[in-house]
């Protein structure tokens, strides 16, 4: 083959791979569009839920939260109750009720003299209200910045956004899960949040401070955030295990942490993810548990807030139906909770959903937990979800439409993007 030949190939191929690119993108917007058209008006419909229970952990304890009022009431009180410090991270922050509620309590905190650290990721409010995010002079904030690779634009490590919810409040208790701050959460969406008091308060309140101390520092930024000294205790609870992903230092543990409990599981796998759109790795996991006679149940919404994922996600469908494992779909509600427990002994709760972005992009925090009581506690929760849920048969699923079969297989290049 001719160079020019060769070259005019080389052009041609280029262009249909843009053009398909081009589609695929298109399609994903259009479907966006759409469903958000069709969800306007929509009321929300009720949901089971199960009150807080608390069990003892070590020496200290972790109280479970499954609807969003109990979990705000919750830490307000911490807050209103702070001596000495507040710190509080959040990936959405709404500029309603009940933010506005939020923003009022750490001002009081602050102008009764305690120190409070806030951390807010900036992407992920793009469009809360200028005059929201003002804040007085009292309280140390950190915008996480929408762009925060500067000149090094190729190091895909500084491209991750803030996912992680936490509250440390006078070194004495931490909230941490997958509950942004706003009144729709409050009573319209299923997640869970934990509320951690003893020597693992401790491990949290360092994950803020790492955070904090990590990112203070902006070229644009004068003038620079203070340091926040991180204080630490010599006294280690063994049960209690802090996964951080931060990819700044290229450290993604919250998937090993996966792999390894599922790889080990050998009565029962219940996982809930928001989003699941894993790697095959993953997804080979599930199936390996499932065929070796583990119970696996995937918990997933049966249409979430963001339709592309849902649309991505049940690529997979196929294989884990076709290894025995079982699909729940939660109807009704979104359901947003990152939570597994296996075996009746382990157990996590925290931000990352099982997706590239949590697994290998965001700044993440799950709590694993090795403690009959509270994986107990988290297998009674999810029976009350399940209860609520529509299983996924593997005929429904070899039934569907042609159009929606093509959908699922054309948008599949964009799970390295979700």
């Amino acid at each position: 083959m001719s160079p020019s030949v060769a070259g005019r190939l080389l052009r041609v191929v280029r262009r249909v791979l843009l053009t398909v690119l081009t589609v695929q993108l298109a399609t994903a917007l259009g479907l966006t569009l759409v469903d958000s058209y069709r969800r306007r008006g929509k009321r929300p419909r009720p949901f089971p839920t199960a009150p807080p229970e608390t069990v003892t952990v070590g020496e200290g304890a972790i109280t479970t939260y499954t609807f969003g009022q109990d979990l705000y009431d919750a830490m307000l009180a911490a807050i209103a109750s702070a001596k000495h410090q507040v710190l509080l991270e959040t990936y959405i922050w709404k500029g309603d009720r009940v933010g506005e509620q939020f923003k009022a309590a750490l001002v009081e905190a602050a102008r009764r003299g305690v120190e409070v650290y806030v951390i807010y990721d900036a992407f992920a409010n793009l469009v809360v209200p200028p005059s929201f995010k003002r804040f007085p002079p009292e309280l140390k904030v950190l915008p996480y910045p929408v762009y925060t690779a500067g000149l090094r634009f190729w190091n895909l490590g500084l491209y991750g956004r803030d996912h992680r919810k936490i509250l440390v409040v006078d070194d004495a208790v931490g909230f941490v899960g997958g509950y942004n701050i706003g009144t729709a959460y409050a009573t319209e969406w299923r997640d869970t949040h934990v509320r951690i008091t003893g020597p693992g308060v401790w491990d949290l309140k360092r994950t803020f401070a790492d955070f904090w101390n990590l990112n203070r520092r902006h070229a644009l930024r004068r003038p620079e955030r203070p340091l926040l000294l991180e204080t630490t205790s010599s006294q280690w609870e063994p049960r209690i295990r802090f996964q951080r992903n931060i990819p700044r230092l290229w450290m993604f543990p919250i998937r090993g942490m996966y792999l390894e409990a599922i790889n080990r599981a050998t009565r029962n796998v219940w996982l809930t993810s928001a989003y699941f759109i894993p790697d095959q790795d993953f997804v080979d996991a599930l199936k390996s548990a499932a065929r070796r006679g583990v119970d696996v149940r995937l918990l997933i919404p049966l249409k979430s807030n963001h339709i592309v994922a849902d649309w991505i996600s049940r690529g997979y469908y196929s294989q884990l139906l076709e290894a025995g494992v079982r699909i729940l779909r939660y109807r009704d509600a979104m359901v947003h909770a990152k939570t597994a427990t296996i075996d009746g002994s382990w157990s996590t709760v925290g931000t990352a959903n099982v997706d590239r972005l949590s697994l290998q992009g965001n700044y993440e925090i799950n709590v694993e937990v090795i403690d009959p009581g509270l994986a107990q506690n988290l297998e009674r929760v999810f029976l009350l979800d399940e209860s609520h849920c529509l299983e996924l048969t593997r005929p429904e699923w070899e039934a569907r439409d042609l159009h929606r079969k093509f959908t699922e297989h054309f948008l599949q290049p964009l799970r390295p993007l979700l």
